[in-house]
């Protein structure tokens, strides 16, 4: 992970990181994760990438806690509606979802409990 801690007091903890300097890994096939920052508790912040036409392989559960996702860009579908770029989804601990797109698209996704 590409992160920086500032060390100016007035920033004491501030952390930030780069998505283009993020490593890569791929989830499932045209399905990227590059991992941004995470916390003491699990917390995780992310952006993910899907190729056109990708689809995640089986369910996504969100455990331990909710998963937060913003679309950055193209159309997103969780397997029931499609959620184009400004989008905000919060979708509680124990939910679950099969995330794809038609058209590709860039997530910010935030995992507050890990």
């Amino acid at each position: 992970m590409a992160t920086k801690e500032n060390t100016d007091d007035a920033m004491a903890g501030y952390v930030w990181s780069s998505v283009a300097q993020a490593p890569t890994r791929e989830l499932f096939p045209g399905i990227r994760l590059r991992p941004l920052w995470s916390g003491a508790n699990g917390a995780q912040a992310q952006v993910v990438e899907l190729d056109p036409g990708s689809c995640w392989e089986g369910v996504d559960v969100h455990a331990p806690g909710p998963e937060e996702v913003f679309v950055v860009s193209g159309v997103f579908n969780d397997g029931e509606r499609d959620y184009p770029a400004g989008s905000f989804i919060h979708a509680p601990a124990g939910s679950w979802h099969v995330p794809q797109t038609r058209t590709g698209c860039t997530l910010f996704v935030f995992y507050p409990e890990g």
